[in-house]
């Protein structure tokens, strides 16, 4: 009738429903509903604890989307005689589609059965039969994007959603030639495996491109700590000297009463082309320990000869709810703890008063701040501002603070590598709640380059990640 699709139902006249033919087919195809294309019969309930490990096969709905692809011969589950003979069962070119789900992108889900023997079918499933179509187009048909767009229009139900089989029987199916549904199947079947190679190509090409940003941070950090990403200049004055000086500004501290005198203070040197490290002097080979080699004018050291660690250990004078005031002074958490630096706009405060009664933990400009508990490692910069000159952290955290403030920031970019990182991993005491003892911070071996050569690094590592907006 002038080219357009007409429907008649029962005796009424032929309908035009040019409106709802969603695509133009070959000429030798037909339109038809999928209910006038043999017949689509539900299943009965087949209860979890009614199955066995052998018996008569059986298919539950759940299946389908767990255990089933487009097709199956054999069964994943069975039912004794006594079940199987009060269920309906489907057979050898039965389409199999579930009328329950989760989304309503899967209802119906189909499955084509390509076995032998007759199978139950549990409850919220449903079979097509006696269609005389090729089994496996009728299943990629009711799999197609076609078929989903039709089923998230008619199923209905968030949490649990549902569809009857009136519904997918109302679906208008395009109908090639047995012969071309053949041709289509195994043409289909040809492309399957390229598709899903494809398709996981594509997975990690957008896995890489999702990672790519933090997996380059990383490895630019980690060439900076081992001193392979800017040249050595012999002009510069070896880390040797630049940790003699930091070594003798410690000394002052502690004659000062300003810092208290480290029991076993170490210092780290090579001899022979191995590393040493004298320890209540006796000399120890820790060649073991070295992580990985650096430039000749690099020294290994302990962090605790660099920093001086305060531990957030809890006290009676711990502050209490009745401290806490609107503004005052600024008492920091693990929420705090911002991208570089801790962060005001939600941090609670402390009076003056209980402030002045505490002993350590009061923060300084500079200081580095690393969670002792949960997020283990994590480390951020106090910065004082105008208004906040100093801070007071929560009990399960530590104060890095560097003796010479001038290596603030290549210690930080050491903390932020991937070694430190593992360094710290290798530390983590607990399961349930992952903890990192202070004194094991303070015995991380760091990597030390001349003074100079720092600043090259991290002008270096900055002009490197400025287009990834990080560190």
């Amino acid at each position: 009738m002038h080219n357009l699709p007409y429907e008649k139902v029962g005796k009424n006249e032929p309908v035009c429903i040019a409106d709802e033919v969603p695509f133009e087919i070959p000429d030798s195809w037909e339109w038809a509903r999928c209910s006038s294309i043999g017949s689509m019969i539900r299943g009965k309930g087949i209860k979890r604890n009614e199955t066995v490990e052998s018996g008569l096969p059986c298919v539950r709905y759940g299946e389908i989307y767990t255990t089933y692809d487009t097709e199956f011969t054999e069964t994943s589950s069975y039912i004794p005689a006594e079940v199987d003979k009060n269920c309906i069962h489907f057979n050898y070119g039965d389409i199999i589609f579930t009328l329950t789900g989760e989304n309503k992108p899967d209802i119906a889900k189909a499955v084509a059965y390509l076995g032998d023997n007759p199978v139950a079918a549990g409850g919220d499933l449903a079979y097509w039969t006696a269609h005389g179509m090729n089994p496996l187009f009728l299943a990629y048909y009711l799999n197609s994007p076609y078929s989903i767009e039709m089923k998230k229009r008619l199923a209905t139900g968030d949490i649990i959603v549902h569809i009857s089989t009136s519904k997918v029987g109302s679906f208008l199916l395009p109908v090639p030639p047995l012969d071309e549904q053949n041709r289509i199947v195994k043409k289909i079947k040809e492309l399957i495996p390229q598709i899903e190679e494809y398709q996981e190509k594509l997975i990690a090409s957008e896995n890489l491109s999702t990672n790519f940003p933090e997996m380059l941070k990383k490895s630019i950090l980690q060439e900076a700590v081992m001193g392979k990403l800017v040249p050595q200049d012999e002009n510069d004055e070896p880390a040797s000297v630049l940790l003699e000086k930091i070594r003798v500004e410690k000394e002052a501290l502690i004659k000062a009463g300003k810092l208290k005198k480290d029991k076993h203070e170490s210092i780290i040197y090579r001899r022979d082309n191995s590393h040493y490290e004298k320890v209540d002097g006796k000399d120890v080979c820790i060649d073991k320990e070295i992580p990985f080699e650096i430039p000749d004018s690099w020294s290994w050291t302990r962090f605790s000869n660099i920093a001086v660690f305060e531990n957030g250990d809890r006290s009676d004078k711990y502050p209490v709810e009745a401290d806490y005031v609107d503004d005052g002074i600024p008492f920091f958490g693990a929420k705090d703890m911002g991208d570089r630096y801790m962060k005001f706009d939600s941090v609670r405060y402390i009076t003056e008063k209980k402030y002045n009664e505490l002993g350590n933990r009061k923060l300084q400009d500079s200081d580095m701040i690393c969670l002792l508990r949960g997020n283990v490692g994590k480390t951020r910069i106090f910065k004082k501002t105008d208004k906040y000159q100093t801070g007071f952290i929560c009990a399960q955290m530590l104060i890095i603070r560097c003796i010479d403030t001038n290596m603030l920031d290549y210690l930080y970019m050491v903390i932020s590598s991937p070694y430190y990182a593992g360094a710290i991993e290798s530390k983590i005491t607990g399961t349930a709640v992952r903890q990192l003892p202070a004194k094991e911070v303070a015995n991380i071996l760091i990597p030390v380059p001349p003074i100079i050569e720092q600043s090259r690094i991290i002008r270096r590592v900055l002009a490197l990640l400025k287009p990834l907006k990080s560190f």
